[in-house]
């Protein structure tokens, strides 16, 4: 073997069978290969495990997605290279022509535009309630043949609390299939309801780190196994480095969450009291309007903090510059406090009665709470409410 044929063809490095890595290796390969032609037919008609292509299947990326499922209570799991790819692939692969979808104004913006625009283009219709009409919530069910109940809880941003319970119970009796985004409660809440598929950003707590993007769809085999060959189709595939570093945050995935949970309570309270802010929008606080739903659906409230200031757009906006351990971004679910003023959370696509069951104002100001110590944040808090108001 010649040098420029040896440095595509390296020596093989095998494992003794008594000898094993602590910590999965990536499989950063696009391709695996079988012995013979045979084998590989075999594989390719489901007849024998294996690896063939890493758009359908890699060996990291289904060690994150066992253990994704088994966390969230389900069979399976498929894995896209972002939340919002997870959202759009799953919903194109549920859904025809001639669909109806039931969705819902306090539902994440993406989650929105693609059943408003994106499948209307090919025939799906909807309808747009608020998560809080139970009352409209049956009477659609009941008055329109439904394929998908698509929600979302707590809510993105003003942490509203869906009735899981009622919403499934309604979904069911209808022949409809519920879509929960539960990325804001995280793997271990929700799954002893009747959820047909959960969705996860797993850029947010999964990952931990802000550093990477990644989606799940988790659900019971036959449903997973009818949108397997839609998904590799369209392509979505998580890169296998990126499922490495998922896996690894999911390592502290637990410490991170209680501790969020538990900075994010403290902050609440304390913004609660604090005589600019108008309203706080925490389910872990009593004064939650479905603080006693949520009670009883959750174990622990997340980390989002979303409160309303007096003063409008301009106090919202000061009130954010002036933090100092807050940096202004998108996402939630970091080690670090990130902050969403009312700029950045317009709703432009509401109309006015829309932007008003969805609670958000010229003063909504959105808070994801991180690990740093709970006294600095708090003490970061009121003095950039002090430079607000100043």
């Amino acid at each position: 073997m010649k040098n420029n044929t040896l440095v595509n063809h390296p020596p093989a490095v095998p494992m003794p069978e008594d000898n094993r890595s602590l910590v999965a290796p990536i499989y950063q390969s696009v391709k695996f290969s079988f012995d013979d032609t045979a084998e590989t037919l075999s594989y390719l008609r489901g007849e024998r495990d294996g690896f063939f292509y890493s758009r359908s299947s890699n060996p990291t990326l289904k060690q994150l997605q066992l253990l994704l499922a088994q966390l969230q209570g389900r069979d399976d799991c498929l894995l896209t290279g972002s939340g919002v790819a997870t959202i759009a692939a799953s919903l194109l692969s549920l859904c025809k022509q001639g669909d109806h979808i039931l969705a819902f104004i306090e539902s994440y913006g993406p989650t929105r535009y693609i059943v408003q625009h994106l499948l209307a283009k090919f025939g799906v219709t909807h309808t747009l309630l608020s998560i809080e009409d139970l009352a409209g919530i049956e009477r659609v069910l009941r008055e329109s043949p439904t394929r998908l109940v698509v929600f979302e809880s707590p809510t993105n941003p003003v942490t509203k609390i869906a009735d899981i319970e009622h919403l499934t119970k309604q979904a069911r009796r209808a022949g409809a299939l519920t879509v929960l985004d539960n990325t804001f409660a995280g793997f271990h809440n929700h799954g002893a309801y009747d959820i047909d598929i959960y969705l996860h950003s797993l850029t947010k707590y999964a990952s931990g780190h802000g550093d990477v993007m990644g989606g799940a769809i988790i659900a019971r085999g036959e449903l997973i196994d009818a949108m397997r060959k839609d998904l590799s189709s369209m392509g979505p595939t998580l890169d296998p480095h990126a499922a490495f570093l998922i896996q690894r945050g999911m390592r502290t995935y637990f410490l991170r969450y209680e501790r969020q949970c538990a900075n994010a309570q403290a902050a609440g309270l304390f913004l609660k009291s604090h005589a600019r802010v108008k309203a706080v929008y925490y389910p872990g606080l009593e004064s939650h309007p479905q603080h006693a739903l949520a009670r009883r659906q959750m174990t622990d409230f997340g980390a989002v903090v979303t409160i309303e200031l007096d003063g409008g757009l301009e106090q919202g906006a000061r009130f954010a510059e002036a933090l100092q351990l807050f940096s202004i971004s998108a996402s939630v679910g970091s080690a670090e406090s990130l902050v969403m003023p009312p700029q950045l959370l317009a709703g432009n696509e509401y109309t006015a009665e829309q932007r008003a069951a969805a609670l958000i104002t010229r003063g909504t100001v959105r808070l994801s709470i991180g690990l740093e110590d709970v006294e600095d944040l708090i003490q970061d808090l009121s003095q950039a409410l002090d430079r607000a108001f100043s």
